[in-house]
């Protein structure tokens, strides 16, 4: 099998699709978690500086999801078809979700009336809420595998996606872009509405910490498998460790109120979550719960060599350039007059 830098192909590809996850999750967390946020904000003028604040950067942010499903087609057509197989309602749910935040966003300021604007606010909460829940679900299944047979057919049922594992994974997703965005606001923000904030932040980071601690031990007990590879590979252990310290220096900048560290430390947690995931899974990306031996792995899933080699050379030129585009665009945003 054919190798670039000591890594095989399918490999890389695996690299890459957490890469932009990972690049999703935190960008378009704190739009989110500022959404999850808005009906906290009593006032219409509270309304209309969260909104925009988030209005330079939402829209481009959700280029990662675009190009996370670019990822996953490409690079492992069979994990692509199986997985929007068997969470197609949860997709679907997902997909109506993001058009209707997106409406809300846009229609909101169209007419001045105090109820065609409370219709777009709640419109905009429920659907950011739904989408970080979706997401969760999504996760969580994945993390504790989905009833695949031998020809990759989900087996199971709807009901069987809500299981409480899955949720627990929902709500905790919830909590992180909650926190999220409450520190990308408070960033933004001064006087009253500052002081609002600020008490949103530590609320949400305290409803994270405990969702954190909660899917930390039943992950330990519940799902084994991830965390046999920390046992096969001792070192590995530095990533969880990593993510501790990381979550703990996020209530040490809140107390100082230095903020911005706090968004630094908040989006390292969401990419050293995503690495846990990872780690926890590889070489498999879909666990079957059916028989061990159906497991869809970076190998049986993935394209042919030639196309992953063909892909992976659009995939550095592309990644980059959007990684170029969207990441100054934030951090201008982060430094830009209250």
């Amino acid at each position: 099998m054919e190798t670039i830098l000591g890594i095989d192909l399918p490999t890389w590809w695996f690299l890459v699709l957490g890469a932009v996850l990972s690049g999703y999750a935190i960008l378009d967390g704190f739009d989110l978690g500022a959404g999850a946020l808005h009906l906290f904000l009593k006032k219409e003028e509270s309304r209309r500086i969260a909104l925009n604040a988030i209005g330079p950067v939402w829209d481009g942010n959700e280029v990662w999801l675009v190009i996370g499903g670019g990822v996953l087609f490409a690079g492992f057509p069979v994990v692509y078809a199986t997985i929007f197989s068997a969470l197609y309602e949860l997709f679907m749910v997902f997909l109506v979700m993001l058009i209707f935040r997106a409406i809300s966003i846009e229609f909101r300021s169209k007419e001045p009336m105090l109820w065609w604007r409370r219709l777009w606010d709640v419109s905009y909460c429920v659907s950011s809420i739904l989408l970080a829940l979706s997401l969760g679900l999504v996760l969580g299944n994945v993390i504790q595998g989905l009833a695949i047979d031998q020809n990759y057919a989900y087996q199971g049922t709807l009901l069987d996606l809500f299981n409480p594992y899955s949720l627990l994974i929902s709500v905790t997703a919830l909590a992180l872009f909650m926190m999220h965005g409450a520190i990308y606001l408070v960033m933004k923000t001064e006087n009253r509405l500052y002081a609002k904030l600020t008490i949103l932040v530590k609320n949400t980071t305290i409803f994270f910490v405990l969702m954190f601690a909660l899917t930390s031990v039943a992950t330990l007990l519940y799902i084994p498998h991830m965390v046999a590879r920390y046992k096969e590979v001792p070192y590995m252990f530095a990533f969880p460790v990593l993510a501790i310290l990381a979550v703990a220096n996020i209530t040490r900048q809140i107390s100082r109120r230095k903020y911005f560290f706090a968004f630094l430390s908040s989006a390292f947690v969401t990419a050293m979550l995503m690495i846990l995931v990872a780690v926890g899974l590889y070489p498999n990306i879909i666990l079957s719960t059916i028989d061990p031996t159906l497991h869809i792995t970076v190998y049986n899933g993935s394209s042919t060599d030639k196309s992953l080699k063909i892909m992976l050379t659009f995939a550095a030129i592309g990644v980059p350039l959007v990684g170029i585009y969207s990441i100054p665009l934030l951090f201008s945003g982060l430094f830009e007059e209250k």
